[in-house]
């Protein structure tokens, strides 16, 4: 993969994030700024008039991925030159688009943005050369290992194949989002704290993106002052660099490497162990390890180094995942070429057995037909013979179904007889059913008017008790004349058993209503009573007021009443209400009247019965 393709596909994930609609097209005013920034961060003389020069034929709308395409090629990508730039800013860049819109996080173990940020990097740089980017499963796998052994943990297999089956029901691979949300689960950081986790990211990253091929502390000899000092050595394809501690800011030198560059190991001396020199044609540098396995580990990777100078190869892990990449296409091809070999031997084999079934087909044919012929002799001799003896019974049952038949006529005018019966059995049914039913409609249309009569008659005691008030006048000539109806009455109650029954069912619902409404007027009463009290005393304040004091009188106390005259004039709405008053108290009386009348007429009714 070369540098084209590497920063195309960090260019990718920030086109589609400008790509608010999910069109295809971002519009100019943003491709402008998208464009600015890469010139920035790639080290390229800025053409501002480059862009609209290239679009003038497209001034209304957006721009889409294609018409950018040949405007990123022409004008920056061709102009890149590796070296000047850092790649790492060109990742930054995009990531700070794509992560506003796409990564959102949530959870309490969420990674730092620079872990996430690393994360995507190894993401893009795994990836397929294939649009929309997707990692493949075994790339993944081959990243958590990575993350795994850095952090001195064993990969958990089981989840890793539950998320596998999971996201690639629909798709071909991982997407970065999937990933990262894969990551920021916490189930393969599952008791680890976020600092070994950073580390560990931050190791695979110098690894695989900064193809960094080993990097630690060493002991090196001095060129001139022949000391021995430590030194922090970071290994490339390129060459080694060391600096004065791990944080890379005090760069003290560089050793390059070529293939004319070789490493051996040295004994013990000087009270230094584990010490080997790297030789190249100007200088030998002599170092030191802590220990055997550092020291191989150490020697391993500057021959590493030095092969992949020697094959003009500048990454490791490039050349790797073209390794994989070939060995899975190799893998493909030989089981693609077995599928296709199983698919022949099947079908050979499905030939034979077809072929087999074909004979065994021909010879049961065989067998069948001489059965057959065999059953057809046997058949035209039996069917001779049942011929015969079919017309002597055909004889038999002539007779026999002429005599039945006979038999069955005088059954069948029997069972007319009965049907007939019955069908005017069923008719009478039907015409006293339909009575019953007639009835059955009399009696609901009787109900309903009987409960309408009974709302009109509690709708009519409403309005009576309504207009209580208007027939106080009245009710001393209404309770003699019930008196005098009582006796009439008294000579009708035999007939009337059960309209009194109703009637005293319904005066027991309208008492309780008059109960309640009595409750109502005593309570409004006493209000009014009160409202009276209240009315004069300040009635008694307001002519106290109003008096006009002369010279040398003194103003009545406001404990003086009784000294304290009041006008003889009333107030008119005083007088209603106390009128009202006095014929609330006589229509109470009336009332306790017509109870005592009511209940002696009930009692003369039980007597009776």
């Amino acid at each position: 993969m070369d540098l084209r393709s590497e920063l195309l596909k960090s260019i990718w994930y920030a086109f589609t994030a400008l790509d608010v609609e999910k069109s295809g097209k971002v519009s100019k005013s943003q491709l402008k700024v998208l464009s600015h920034n890469l010139y920035t961060v790639l080290g390229i003389p800025h053409d501002p008039a480059a862009l609209e020069e290239h679009f003038r034929d497209d001034d209304d709308g957006p721009v889409s991925s294609q018409g950018y395409m040949p405007y990123l090629n022409k004008y920056i990508l061709d102009k890149v030159v590796e070296g000047v730039f850092v790649k790492e800013d060109v990742d930054e860049l995009c990531w700070t688009l794509t992560a506003k819109k796409n990564y959102r996080p949530v959870g309490d173990k969420v990674l730092p943005q620079k872990d996430a940020f690393r994360l995507w990097c190894l993401f893009v740089f795994l990836s397929e050369d294939k649009y929309p980017l997707v990692m493949i499963p075994d790339e993944v796998e081959y990243l958590l290992k990575k993350l795994c052994m850095a952090m001195s943990v064993e990969l958990n297999g089981v989840e890793l194949e539950d998320y596998l089956s999971q996201d690639l029901v629909q798709q071909n691979g991982f997407t970065v989002w999937v990933f990262l949300e894969m990551m920021n689960s916490g189930k393969l950081t599952r008791g680890i704290s976020k600092e070994i986790t950073s580390m560990a990211i931050e190791e695979v990253y110098r690894e695989i993106v900064g193809d960094v091929l080993k990097e630690g502390y060493l002991w090196k000899k001095g060129q001139y002052r022949r000391n021995w000092t430590e030194r922090w050595f970071t290994i490339k394809p390129q060459g080694l660099d060391y600096y004065t501690s791990e944080d890379r800011k005090d760069h003290k030198g560089s050793i390059t490497l070529d293939s004319n560059c070789c490493v051996e190991v040295l004994p013990d001396r000087d009270g230094k162990r584990c010490m080997f020199c790297l030789k190249t044609l100007s200088k030998t540098f002599e170092l030191s390890a802590s220990d055997t396995k550092q020291r191989q580990e150490w020697t391993s990777a500057i021959q590493t180094a030095i092969r992949l100078q020697a094959e003009k190869k500048t990454s490791l892990h490039k050349d790797l995942k073209q390794k994989r990449r070939e060995q899975r296409e190799h893998r493909e091809r030989r089981r693609e070429a077995k599928e296709q070999e199983l698919q022949h031997l099947r079908h050979l084999q499905e030939e034979r057995e077809r072929k087999m079934a074909e004979l065994e087909l021909l010879k049961e044919a065989q067998r069948q037909a001489q059965i057959l012929l065999q059953q057809e002799e046997e058949r035209r001799r039996r069917q001779h013979e049942e011929l015969q003896q079919t017309l002597e019974e055909q004889l038999r049952e002539a007779e026999e179904a002429r005599a039945s038949m006979q038999a069955e006529m005088a059954l069948k005018e029997a069972e007319a007889e009965r049907q007939r019966r019955r069908i005017k059995e069923l008719e009478e049914l039907q015409q006293r059913l339909e009575d019953a039913l007639h009835q059955e409609v009399k009696a609901r249309q009787d109900e309903e008017a009987y409960r309408y009569t009974q709302a009109r008659l509690l709708a009519e005691e409403e309005e009576k008790m309504k207009a209580l008030m208007a027939l106080q006048e009245e009710q001393e000539e209404c309770i003699q004349r019930a008196q005098r109806e009582k006796q009439e009455l008294k000579q009708e109650m035999e007939g009337k058993n059960r309209a009194l029954d109703e009637a005293h069912r319904q005066l027991e619902e309208v008492r309780a209503n008059r109960h309640r409404v009595d409750q109502d007027v005593v309570a409004a009463q006493r209000k009014l009573r009160q409202a009276s009290t209240n009315v004069k005393h300040w009635n008694v304040q307001m002519n106290r007021l109003m008096s006009p004091i002369g010279p040398g009188e003194k103003r009545p106390s406001i404990g003086g009443f009784s000294s304290f005259r009041i006008p003889a004039q009333k107030d008119p709405a005083l007088r209603l209400r106390q009128k009202g008053s006095e014929q609330d108290e006589e229509s109470k009386e009336n009332m306790a009247a017509e109870d005592e009348d009511n209940k002696r007429l009930s009692n003369g009714d039980m007597d009776v019965n």
